[in-house]
């Protein structure tokens, strides 16, 4: 396994955007004690997090293709090498809710929490965590939120906590 210095952390932006649906905003915050390297796909490429740093993306609505659609994206680009630790979002999916999810598919490589403003906590500490999915088709671990919501994904979150009450 690769050292903490030497993790990729792959923050999966892959979505199928509804048309009309409302941008979203995404703060990646790094709590570890060490440089991650989250990415996000299409939308925000990658940056280094040192310790204590936060990103924001902001992801804006997007349509989809008639014929060859590839979930929403401008490009059939996906995640980065496994094993690969993913937040994973659908925006406006139905008109008034998004949904999101944390993905062990491709296996752990950092602890994660990812949450929205209107949503649940989803805390992932380790390989096999109850709040991921596991396997391909595990479908039991979506939740929702209202559209246009806020969205927090934490590096090494110490607690199940939301990030709004952190500041």
């Amino acid at each position: 396994m690769a050292s903490h210095a030497a993790s990729l952390a792959v923050f999966l932006l892959l979505a199928a955007f509804a048309a009309g649906a409302s941008a979203a905003t995404f703060n990646i915050r790094n709590n570890c004690g060490y440089t991650v390297w989250p990415a996000g796909i299409p939308v925000g490429g990658g940056v280094q997090l040192n310790p204590r740093q936060s990103w924001t993306v902001y992801v804006p609505p997007r349509g989809h293709c008639d014929s060859g659609d590839c979930a929403g994206a401008l490009s059939c680009t996906l995640s980065g090498q496994t094993p690969a630790t993913l937040a994973e979002y659908t925006i406006g999916a139905n008109g008034a809710q998004d949904f999101y999810d944390i993905s062990l598919v491709d296996g752990f490589n950092q602890p994660m929490d990812f949450s929205c403003s209107t949503g649940v906590n989803l805390h992932c500490p380790g390989a096999g965590c109850p709040d991921a999915y596991l396997y391909p088709t595990d479908d039991t671990k979506t939740h929702a939120c209202a559209s246009n919501s806020n969205y927090q994904v934490t590096f090494c979150a110490s607690s199940r906590h939301t990030w709004w009450n952190d500041a």
